[in-house]
Parts: C-alpha cells; sequence; structure tokens
C-alpha cells in the first residue's frame, strides 16, 4: 500500500466476486482527497492465500512471486500517474490517476464549450418551453463569463476542472467593479453560471462544484411605484403626439391590471371573457411563467380599451393596445414622466409594481387575490413587489382606533 498524506493506494481481495472456482479478483483502489477509483489487476487469488493486511499473496511459490510482482508494477505505475499529474499542476482526482495509469486521457470540457452547448439546446426549446427572453439572459451571462475569462486569464476558455471557488467570487468582483452591475443583478447572473456548471457535475465532466461554499444572496430594494395622485396626473394629461398617449394608455393598462410588458402584447379581442356577473375579465396565461394570470377589469381598464375599439391595432392586428416595443416604450416613458411632471423614472415593469401596491394592496385586496392575479405560484414573490404604505397603515389603525372606542365605550374624540 503506498500512502501519502492525502493520497493513498490499497490492493485488496473482493470476496463477493467467488467464481466457480472458489478465486476472487484483486483490485487497486485509488483514494485521493476522499475520493475513491479502482482499478481491476486481472488477476484472481485463492482467499486463504491473500494476505488482507500486506495487500500481497502469502508464501514464495512461483505464482504468488508473479502475482506480487504484478502488484508491485502496478504500485510504482499508480505513483508514477500521480507524481506526472503533480508536476502538471493540474485539478487533480482520483478518476484522473487513474485515467493516467491505464494511458486514457480524461475528458476535459471547456467552460464557455458547456455554455454554447446549454444555449443551443435552449434555443431549440424557445416557443416551446422557454421564451426568447431566457436565451436572451443565457447568452448575456455568456458574454460577461467570456469577458471576465479574459480579463483574469487573458484566454479564450478555461477548462471546467479549473473552475474553483475562487474564480466564482473573482466573477462576482468582476460584475461589481468592471461591469458596474448592481448586486442583485450580479447574483442573477452568478446564479445562471450555477446552473451551467451543475449541468458539467451531473454530466461528470467536473468532479468538484465550486459553488457549494458559494451562497448567492439578494439585497432588499425599494421599487417605484405611482401613487393614485400620479396615476391620475398622467391619465389625465393631453398628449399632442399620437405614440406617446398609445404609450400612456398601455402603461395605465398596465398599472390598471398588473401584466407585464410580454403579457400586454400578446392579449387579443379573444382574452377578454365576460363573467357571470357580467364583469369582463381578462384570461391569459403568463409567458415567463406559464401560470394563469386572469385578472376582472376595473372600469379604468375598461375605459382604456373602450378607447381602442376602431383602432387598426384591434381592427386589423387583432390586438387589444397598440403596443410598442419595449425599447421603444421605456424610451417614450422618460419622455411621457416630463412632460407629465413625475419625477420618476418610469419603466414597463414599474406598472406591475404600482397594480400590487396601489391599486390592490392599498385599496385592501388580499394578498392571496393580488398573488393570483400577478401569476405567482408563491405569496413570496408577491410580497416583493408590494409594500405597506403609511397612509394605509394610518387607515388601518384610525379603524381599530373606532372599532376599540366601541367596544369600550370611549366617547368619541378621545385617543388611545
Amino acid at each position: 500500500m503506498k500512502t501519502t498524506q492525502r493520497f493513498s493506494v490499497l490492493i485488496w481481495a473482493d470476496k463477493r466476486k467467488t467464481d466457480v472456482a472458489g478465486l476472487v479478483p484483486i483490485y487497486a483502489r485509488i483514494t485521493y482527497l476522499g475520493k475513491r477509483a479502482e482499478i481491476s489487476l486481472k488477476r484472481r487469488v485463492h482467499p486463504a492465500k491473500w494476505d488482507c493486511q500486506t495487500g500481497f499473496l502469502k508464501g514464495t511459490s512461483p505464482e504468488a512471486r508473479r502475482i506480487n510482482a504484478d502488484i508491485n508494477y502496478t504500485l510504482d505505475e499508480i505513483d508514477k500517474a500521480f507524481k506526472f499529474l503533480k508536476r502538471k499542476d493540474e485539478f487533480i482526482t482520483a478518476e484522473k490517476i487513474k485515467l493516467q495509469y491505464s494511458g486514457e486521457e480524461a475528458e476535459r470540457k471547456m467552460l464557455l464549450e458547456v455554455f454554447d452547448q446549454h444555449n443551443a439546446d435552449l434555443a431549440k426549446l424557445v416557443g416551446k418551453d422557454f421564451v426568447k427572453a431566457t436565451l436572451t439572459k443565457y447568452n448575456t451571462v455568456r458574454s460577461r463569463v467570456s469577458g471576465f475569462i479574459k480579463h483574469k486569464f487573458q484566454k479564450d476558455d478555461v477548462y471546467l476542472d479549473q473552475i474553483d471557488f475562487a474564480f466564482v467570487s473573482g466573477f462576482e468582483m468582476y460584475l461589481k467593479t468592471e461591469c458596474v452591475i448592481e448586486h442583485n443583478t450580479a447574483m442573477r447572473y452568478i446564479k445562471n453560471l450555477k446552473k451551467i456548471i451543475n449541468l458539467a457535475v451531473n454530466n461528470k465532466w467536473l468532479v468538484h462544484n465550486p459553488f457549494n461554499a458559494f451562497k448567492c444572496t439578494y439585497r432588499k430594494v425599494n421599487r417605484d411605484v405611482l401613487e393614485w395622485e400620479e396615476i391620475e396626473l398622467l391619465a389625465l394629461h393631453e398628449f399632442k403626439v399620437k405614440r406617446l398617449d398609445e404609450v400612456r394608455d398601455t402603461f395605465l393598462f398596465c398599472c390598471f391590471t398588473g401584466y407585464a410588458f410580454i403579457d400586454v402584447e400578446k392579449l387579443t379581442t379573444q382574452n377578454i371573457v365576460s363573467g357571470k356577473d357580467k364583469v369582463l375579465w381578462i384570461k391569459t396565461t403568463r409567458t415567463k411563467t406559464e401560470i394563469e394570470a386572469n385578472v376582472p377589469l376595473i372600469p379604468q381598464a375598461v375605459e382604456i380599451l373602450d378607447k381602442y375599439e376602431d383602432h387598426p391595432c384591434r381592427t386589423v392586428e387583432n390586438r387589444l393596445l397598440p403596443v410598442k416595443s419595449n425599447q421603444k416604450m421605456n424610451a417614450y416613458l422618460k419622455e411621457i414622466a416630463d412632460l407629465a411632471g413625475i419625477n420618476k423614472n418610469l419603466t414597463t415593469h414599474i406598472a406591475r409594481h404600482t397594480f400590487a401596491t396601489t391599486v390592490t394592496l392599498d385599496n385592501d385586496v388580499p394578498l392571496e387575490s393580488v398573488s393570483k392575479m400577478l401569476g405567482h405560484t408563491k405569496l413570496t414573490t408577491t410580497q416583493i413587489y408590494a409594500k405597506t404604505k403609511d397612509r394605509k397603515v394610518n387607515r388601518d389603525m384610525t379603524a381599530l382606533k373606532n372599532r376599540l372606542k366601541e367596544q369600550k365605550g370611549i366617547v368619541e374624540g378621545e385617543s388611545l
């Protein structure tokens, strides 16, 4: 048996595999950093003649000398393989030592190679299992990883077995310093990279997962929403430019329904359904999650739809609203905010936050109902969108005070 502090080789006989002649096979078990790999010596011995303490055959018979010589040769060759890998200063595993001994070359894949294969497979599933935005996200992360490799290693790619915890933490630092990306976005990029690494581990292209010691953490951020006064200010402003008027209406419709831009863009007249109580609903599934997001329309939303009843978007394209591209929407919303006197950076996603907070929760719509309308599967996701405002807290506490006054018979006007 050859042993160092982290590397050992044990010669052993497997009595579980005794053949009809009563002989058992012998193996060399390589152990490195707690992981094992086994090599068959293609020799069989009688268990009574085997010395499990020394790992050799007992006695000095010609058979014993021949098999013991083979064992010594195997030990020396495994030791040579281990020392060869150490000189190459590579990431060593027990399996790699075995392959080096056997003269086989381990399959070494590179990170961006795996990334490209993943993205190519994902592209084939766009429209089936994934939306195009998911592919765009992974292509963006792939570009950032490529930039980091060039910045850190001056190379076009790195082998998977060269990736360690320092690589992951270094990528985080690169995103925040060189790319000037805020923390939560950086964590989302790293989470996508983790999926690629998990894919490599599951395919046994990578033995050690460098993400085992890395934890993605997210910081709570204050999300902008419009107050009712700002919604009314926006609704009442007269825009002389047609495109701004249409973008304003689309944005407000999102505020009144909670739909994301990508979901409003695909709405047609077939999505409008009249319920048993004659209330108009929009019934659809979210593009991102394919979860139902059915919303009863409030009068403000119906008014916007009525405005475009004879618009070409409806009569020619069968779309509910004249929705522009997301890029144009966000660009025009900045112009709209300036003209309407709203001092906030309006984006299409602010409308979704506004629906969750100002339009629904601030008006006592239960969180469970809001979550269902938003198409969420977890209440915790809805809670991220929603924030309780001071005036709602004050309204709720005023209601509590009034109830307590009635219960205790305290004279009106007396505070708690």
